[in-house]
């Protein structure tokens, strides 16, 4: 009698990007960034051990981005990558990380080098992922994973910002301000010290903002302030004013 042999499919996450996201914060939470048997770790995420299908799966996936590691044999620890982005200081640095976990898997990273100008329909990824070797039923837990994923970052580019298909109110918009002018060279008060209409307020930066400093000649700095989050649309729109204002000083130029 001959027996059939199931092939098995190539590895690849389980479950989206925000979901192993959440499950490796409980372990976070647990054990921060001690290692830990793995029956403990799967406990942690919510399995009564490590010693069944959903569990190790869900396990599996968390280290293919990246999020859990094998310090040794048995034991299984959460990854400081995980805490540089739950601690990230900005957005921007998150954003890299994020990008960091969904580039992780390497079925991942290859079909966004693929794909790198947009995803294809789900038939054509589905059929992309047949032909390297998935079973129908595995493509198809695949892709969804994969696209969630996708769209949980918004994009595969380090250097592109998250996208967001549905921008909000018009509330927050991105601006160009100059710095404030160094204090004038002339006399000092008797007191020791410049008259302070010598240094301008400048207004606090609102919640959410973000500044980038950008260098010019002459040992001067303009800052880019733009809202968290910032939209494709909000750079294609930036980018125009940016354009109005050199052709307008160009038109003025002697």
């Amino acid at each position: 009698m001959n027996q059939v042999v199931r092939k098995k499919s190539p590895r690849a996450p389980s479950m989206a990007l925000d979901e192993a996201i959440d499950r490796v914060q409980r372990a976070y939470d647990k054990e921060r960034l001690h290692a830990a048997p793995t029956d403990v770790v799967a406990q942690n995420l919510g399995y009564k051990g490590a010693n069944n299908g959903s569990a190790m799966s869900a396990l599996a996936s968390l280290r293919y981005y990246g999020l859990l590691e094998r310090p040794k044999e048995g034991f299984l620890a959460v990854t400081k990558n995980f805490e540089h982005f739950k601690f990230a200081p900005d957005e921007r640095q998150r954003r890299s990380l994020l990008v960091s976990f969904l580039r992780k898997p390497q079925l991942y990273a290859e079909l966004l080098d693929k794909y790198e100008s947009g995803l294809p329909s789900d038939a054509n990824l589905r059929y992309e992922l047949i032909q390297r070797g998935f079973n129908p039923a595995a493509a198809e837990g695949a892709l969804g994973a994969f696209r969630r994923s996708v769209e949980y970052v918004g994009g595969a580019s380090e250097d592109e910002p998250v996208i967001d298909e549905d921008p909000p109110s018009e509330e927050g918009e991105s601006s160009i301000e100059l710095a404030p002018p160094a204090p004038p060279t002339g006399k000092i008060g008797a007191t020791g010290a410049p008259p302070k209409e010598a240094y301008p307020t400048w207004p606090a930066m609102d919640e959410g903002m973000d500044q980038i400093p950008i260098r010019l000649p002459g040992g001067r700095r303009a800052w880019l302030t733009i809202p968290t989050p910032f939209f494709t649309s909000d750079k294609a729109r930036l980018k125009a004013q940016i354009d109005l204002l050199l052709t307008e000083d160009e038109e003025d130029a002697p």
